[in-house]
């Protein structure tokens, strides 16, 4: 009879303790990563009187195969995947963040050009000019 007790007052201890402990957020690693320089001039794109939302995708097209396509949108896509980074949202295209997840968005700028250079570790080959790429 106290070994049953004693068995009870436990498991009603434990189911206590999972009922009121509360869930862990677990957290998780951005799709993408942004470099300080990408993160600056996003900033600057996307200021204004008119807040807008950049998102990220990849199109068919290029001697490659594939391209990084940029693009302002109103609001977000139901699926699109949210990276933020330093105060910067960037939204992926669902049907292109496969080929996205684990890359690098930087912004490179010289005496001749300034754009976006993503560095992707999913990228198995590239263009010679390095405006298209094919996935693994």
């Amino acid at each position: 009879m106290v070994a049953a007790t004693a068995i009870r007052s436990i498991a009603l201890k434990m189911a206590e303790s999972s009922v009121a402990a509360p869930k862990r957020a677990r957290l998780q690693k951005a799709a993408m990563t942004l470099t300080p320089s990408a993160v600056k001039r996003l900033r600057q794109l996307i200021e204004g009187p008119d807040p807008k939302l950049i998102r990220v995708a990849v199109k068919n097209k290029g001697c490659a195969g594939q391209s990084y396509v940029l693009e302002y949108i109103k609001e977000k896509g139901k699926l699109d995947e949210v990276v933020k980074q330093d105060g910067v949202t960037v939204l992926i295209d669902s049907k292109s963040l496969f080929k996205l997840i684990g890359s690098e968005m930087d912004y490179v700028k010289d005496r001749l050009s300034s754009k976006f250079v993503f560095n992707n570790p999913n990228a198995k080959e590239s263009c010679g000019c390095g405006e298209s790429f094919t996935v693994k």
